[in-house]
């Protein structure tokens, strides 16, 4: 052997071990986890956790106990207002899920005719600011409503005029996920029960009913959360009914009563944790209905069936429209209902709106922030809970707090923004009252939907894609830009839409924590409507609409670019 070849200068370099890259991309998935729950904590946890200790504390911060919370069971009218919340929350939703139960069997189970015109129509409450129906309402049934006489007296400003507009309201979020359940049965199911005689009605409640009971449950516990934590329509046209979001608005707002707020604010949460905690667990005991040897269920024509079944979707889809026209009527009317002459003087914002345009343009802004870098974040946050392997408990941690904006209405969420972010301990106080802090709220408050949308389409992706590019030493970063993302493109789409509508027409997550530069549209339709300047709410609100709309339909030219030309692998 030479002296060269003995030398440990000349030894041949060794080339680093196998594992070197992978240890690398590990401890880059591990780095991002923490950033994704830290993230995750500042957004949804810390604020949540503030609230809850400022319940127990006194206004000069000293900790007082259950105090607050004994002040609060002794107070008639809190009390009252919880009972007004509980029992408008009920009935809505006994009148709501019927209804969208009726709408969405006759879309999946009959043969009518305008089923696509019919299904639009149900979804375009979907597009408006919950003040809309409220506000449509008061001019149909008001004191110089066109209907007012139907009321026979009675008086809209309360319980009536908030049921009439949560209906409105919750219409379509109970459709969508009665639709979705009636989408799918076993159509031998039917088949064995007709050849054993059963009758139609009787295989309605012991095929059809069981079938789509987990989607009955859902749908009941969405609408009694939606009405129970809604604070626009109650504001609009609650009159002297107090219900627990006006309650909370009026302890923060109007008496600066911080602490007896956050108690509101979490007494107001207790029914929404309860009623998702009550669907989770229904939820976990359902079994799937369309097996691999299923025959998917295709309804027959029956003359008479369609025909009631298109008679009552013109029904319900007419009052729809006939609410928003009300609304659209208004905004372009001189004098309601006295001068019908048609003007645009209510769209001159400048005259009721000291900033203008302003907090429009505003909206836009924070929708465009919220729904980019809600997305972004949604969609990667999902990617490493879904797709890394270790960091077991980062990942379960993510998942928890991702799922916890589902049980957190958008008031409650506000009100603990006020409390975590408006302190001077808190370096992220610079925040406060800006538009990104805004947009950062919307995020939280719609993460869970979005998340779930985002860990569906990753599940879809088979994990031989990351074992081939870790076996060829491609990064996951590359693999994920290259596959992952042109892969889950549609879905990434469907959030975008998704946050970009919701942060444009809230209104209860965002009232507390505005600045005087970042008011938005939704909150600018209240306080015009308390100034008397209604018919201008509704232009504002009108606007709202017809940009949601116009961001819906740019959506669907997207999507169908993306499916022709993006995705051409999904076609045979």
């Amino acid at each position: 052997m030479s002296v060269e070849a003995a030398s440990p200068s000349a030894q041949p370099i060794r080339a680093p071990a196998a594992g070197t890259s992978f240890d690398t991309e590990a401890l880059v998935r591990q780095v991002a986890l923490v950033i994704a729950v830290a993230l995750l904590g500042i957004a949804i946890a810390l604020p949540l956790g503030t609230l809850l200790v400022r319940s127990f504390l006194n206004a000069d911060g000293q900790f007082v106990g259950l105090r607050n919370y004994v002040i609060y069971a002794s107070t008639p009218t809190l009390v009252s207002s919880l009972w007004n919340s509980v029992s408008i929350a009920v009935i809505s939703t006994l009148i709501v899920v019927p209804i969208a139960f009726g709408y969405a069997y006759a879309l999946k189970r009959t043969c009518m005719r305008f089923k696509g015109l019919l299904t639009a129509v149900a979804l375009l409450p979907l597009f408006a600011p919950s003040l809309l129906p409220a506000i449509s309402f008061v001019y149909i049934f008001g004191t110089q409503g066109i209907l007012k006489s139907w009321l026979m007296g009675a008086e809209v400003y309360g319980p009536i005029g908030i049921l009439l507009s949560q209906v409105f309201y919750c219409l379509p979020h109970a459709m969508l996920i009665l639709t979705t359940a009636l989408a799918l049965a076993d159509a031998r199911l039917y088949e064995a029960a007709e050849t054993l005689g059963a009758s139609r009605w009787r295989i309605f409640w012991t095929v059809t009913v069981p079938g789509i009971k987990y989607g009955l449950v859902s749908a009941i516990f969405v609408v009694f959360t939606l009405v129970i934590t809604d604070f626009g329509i109650a504001k609009v046209i609650g009159g002297n009914f107090n219900v627990l979001a006006t309650d909370a608005y009026k302890q923060v707002i109007g008496q600066q009563n911080f602490e007896m707020g956050a108690v509101v604010g979490l007494v107001l949460l207790v029914p929404a944790v309860v009623a998702f905690t009550i669907d989770r667990y229904i939820q976990r005991r359902q079994v799937a209905l369309l097996t691999a040897r299923a025959v998917p269920l295709e309804p027959k024509p029956r003359l008479v069936a369609d025909a009631i079944a298109l008679a009552f979707c013109l029904l319900i889809g007419g009052l729809v429209v006939f609410v928003l026209a009300i609304a659209v009527a208004a905004s372009l009317i001189t004098y309601w209902p006295y001068n019908l002459t048609l003007t645009l003087k209510w769209y001159n914002f400048t005259e009721y709106e000291p900033t203008g345009f302003r907090p429009y343009w505003n909206s836009l802004a924070m929708g465009a922030t919220a729904a980019t870098l809600g997305t972004a974040i949604i969609f990667v946050t999902a990617y490493l809970i879904e797709k890394s392997k270790g960091g077991r408990l980062l990942r379960s941690l993510a998942q928890l707090i991702a799922m916890l904006p589902m049980a957190v209405p958008g008031l409650v969420l506000g009100l603990s923004y006020v409390f975590f972010f408006n302190n001077t301990w808190n370096p992220l106080v610079v925040l406060y009252g800006g538009l990104f802090l805004l947009a950062m709220n919307s995020i939280a408050h719609f993460y869970t939907t979005a998340h779930i949308t985002a860990t569906t389409a990753l599940k879809q992706i088979d994990g031989e894609f990351e074992a081939v590019s870790a076996s060829l030493k491609v990064p996951f970063w590359r693999t994920f830009a290259r596959v992952t993302v042109p892969i889950s493109l549609p879905a990434i789409l469907d959030i975008w839409i998704y946050m970009f509508v919701n942060a444009l027409t809230t209104v209860s997550a965002v009232i507390f924590i505005y600045g005087s530069s970042s008011k938005l549209a939704s909150i600018t339709m209240v306080h015009m409507e308390d100034g008397g300047a209604t018919a201008a709410a509704a232009a504002l609100a009108v606007l709202i609409v017809v940009t949601a709309l116009a961001a819906k339909g740019v959506h669907v030219l997207l999507d169908g670019l993306v499916l022709s030309r993006l995705q051409r692998w999904r076609r045979r």
